[in-house]
């Protein structure tokens, strides 16, 4: 079994046999949630540095940074769940055997790439962005690993229960924030 810093790379460099470690220990549900710690820590940097660089109000930073900063949180556990109800129940194959907990290890490490998101306070100015941008494919890249190799999937299958879990998770968010409040 392999460590911590270990599997994160592996993660990251898209290496399947990490991905089935990491599905089939349990006691990995702690490390994953750190990787996403880490992931929320390293989105609200970014969008501190960038908001800084370019003249935003230090108020409308703050908000934005927390609101970045949630978003790995939200798109791990919400964007998991979906894709669990997806690929478990829809998109089933015949190998695959999951529950939500290893759906959970997997794509928790897959936010590993999303660590180079402190990276954009490196000048120039829009290298930053160009890093933000690279990680978030890599991490949707990562995602899609993960997704597979949790359901037993093939790569089709998995993209098709990421992108309909990531429909699912927008659909959710918008009815949200459409919605009337309670008075």
């Amino acid at each position: 079994m392999r460590g911590f810093g270990a599997r994160m790379l592996g993660a990251s460099l898209l290496r399947a046999d990490i991905y089935e470690e990491v599905e089939a220990d349990p006691r990995s549900l702690a490390q994953a949630g750190l990787v996403v710690g880490l992931a929320c820590l390293a989105a609200g940097a970014a969008h501190v540095v960038q908001g800084a660089g370019a003249g935003v109000a230090s108020q409308r930073i703050a908000f934005q940074a927390l609101v970045a900063g949630l978003l790995p949180a939200v798109g791990w556990l919400g964007g998991s769940a979906f894709a669990y109800m997806v690929g478990a129940s829809f998109l089933r194959g015949p190998e695959t055997v999951t529950d939500y907990r290893e759906v959970l290890r997997t794509t928790g490490f897959a936010l590993s790439p999303g660590l180079l998101r402190a990276l954009a306070f490196l000048p120039p100015a829009g290298l930053g962005l160009a890093i933000d941008l690279g990680a978030s494919l890599w991490v949707l890249v990562a995602g899609v690993v993960a997704v597979r190799q949790a359901l037993d999937f093939t790569t089709a299958a998995a993209v098709g229960t990421c992108v309909s879990a990531a429909l699912l998770l927008w659909l959710l968010v918008w009815g949200l924030s459409v919605a009337p409040l309670p008075l």
